[in-house]
């Protein structure tokens, strides 16, 4: 009876240690599955697991593998074979017919230098509004041409050129999502080290984008453009170094004023917070249309993402009619008013967060008479009062060993210590598609 007794204690490991690789089995097969419907677009239930700080990268790793398994079995847009930038290659992605007809997006696809142990940085060029095929061939030399290697270089063409063809319209927006998701899988390229810039035309797609997308951005250079500041707020910028190189007497359609509007901007900005908007605004004397443009990107590759900013500011704005579901730690569930924009001023510290939430309505101040560009704004914000979304939080944040405060519109709404779980991790990584935003906790608001 002694030695059943010895024998059966002996096996309990064994059978814990078989059991615990069972159930990892099937959550991995969960999680694959989870993403695989995701990505194609169909609703499922988001799987409930609960974990501890010692097991955190044990799932966080897991989620992540499963993440590439899914993109693997259903991504059909994907990269060329890699090759130096004087090699060509390129490649070409199309947008659904739906989004733009007949529109075929090709890109020049290489790197320039020595990878880094860390991964390349990362540069996505647009060009100007020429002929797209002088201008696509005009960006890959460039590219050739500015001294920031080592770098990795996506140049894509336009799939279509005219008056009416944007590098902000929904049909682009697919492309820049597929091509961040797609970037972020590789293990070649650094995910905090991500930089867009852009030449006229360009310079204004990639100053919407700037602000659009801020959160994966590390800096941004747009180059003889000039946004009215609707179409790219800057306070979405609060973490992104920006820079932005105008002649001063650069005078089509008001190119040097709005680059003066938004260095009026960004430096009031910084006066009020100093330790976020990092930028260079530069209107350069006596040049109009033309600039050097080489000494923008060694600017942008000084600078390296932070995904966890502990202070941020995002005014979600519609681009072409769409909006983002979140940014950098929001995934917004139902939007407060769908006719107004949306402000959210997110500060951690101590392990408080604070969210105000406010409606913004803009109002014209100045427009131009003879093309009807709107220049000039007035904002009004009002609290908001309705909407629904969620707080990701991950260790970077706050202390899991202390209960958390979160006020939402000065009201207390969570003061509790926080649960970590898997279903956070997977919603996260779907919605962001992140490896440095796989978030483990969350709190959900409702105003």
């Amino acid at each position: 009876m002694k030695r059943f007794v010895i024998l059966f204690l002996l096996l309990i490991p064994f059978a814990a240690l078989q059991f615990s690789a069972a159930s990892d089995k099937n959550t991995e097969k969960i999680c694959r599955t989870f993403f695989e419907m995701t990505l194609k677009g169909e609703n499922t239930a988001t799987p409930h697991k609960s974990c501890n700080r010692r097991q955190l990268q044990y799932y966080r790793d897991l989620v992540w593998n499963c993440w590439k398994l899914a993109n693997a079995q259903t991504n059909t847009l994907r990269f060329p074979t890699l090759d130096t930038l004087t090699a060509k290659v390129t490649g070409k992605w199309t947008i659904p017919a739906e989004l733009e007809p007949n529109a075929v997006m090709p890109y020049y696809w290489g790197y320039k230098g020595r990878q880094p142990k860390d991964g390349f940085p990362f540069f996505l060029y647009i060009h100007g509004s020429g002929p797209k095929a002088q201008e696509w061939e005009t960006g890959h030399k460039l590219a050739l041409l500015f001294e920031d290697a080592p770098s990795l270089y996506f140049i894509p063409q336009i799939p279509n050129e005219g008056p009416w063809f944007r590098w902000w319209q929904k049909g682009k927006q697919y492309i820049w999502e597929k091509l961040l998701r797609n970037l972020l899988l590789r293990e070649d390229i650094n995910p905090n080290r991500l930089y867009l810039f852009g030449i006229s035309e360009g310079g204004y797609g990639s100053q919407r984008l700037a602000s659009f997308y801020a959160d994966y951005w590390a800096a941004a250079g747009p180059m003889a453009g000039g946004e009215p500041l609707k179409n790219a707020p800057a306070e979405n910028l609060s973490n992104t170094a920006f820079s932005l190189r105008t002649g001063a007497e650069d005078t089509g359609f008001y190119r040097n004023i709005l680059t003066k509007y938004t260095q009026e901007s960004l430096d009031s900005l910084h006066k009020t917070d100093p330790e976020l908007f990092c930028h260079h605004v530069e209107l350069i004397p006596h040049r109009q249309h033309h600039i050097d443009y080489r000494p923008t990107t060694p600017w942008l590759s000084k600078f390296t993402r932070n995904p966890w900013p502990h202070k941020f500011i995002w005014e979600d704005f519609e681009m072409d009619g769409l909006h983002r579901k979140g940014f950098y730690n929001l995934y917004i569930q139902e939007r407060a008013y769908d006719s107004l924009r949306t402000r959210y001023d997110v500060e951690i510290a101590d392990n408080k967060v604070n969210v105000r939430v406010q409606n913004v309505e803009y109002t014209t101040i100045e427009k131009d008479s003879v093309f009807g560009i709107e220049m000039k704004f007035e904002r009004k914000y009002t609290e908001a009062q309705q909407g629904q979304f969620i707080i990701f939080l991950n260790e970077h944040l706050v202390d899991f060993n202390r209960p958390v405060k979160v006020k939402v519109n000065g009201k207390v709404i969570y003061n509790d210590f926080l649960k970590m779980d898997l279903r956070n991790m997977l919603l996260s990584t779907s919605l962001f598609y992140d490896p440095e935003r796989i978030f483990p906790a969350s709190v959900k608001v409702i105003l």
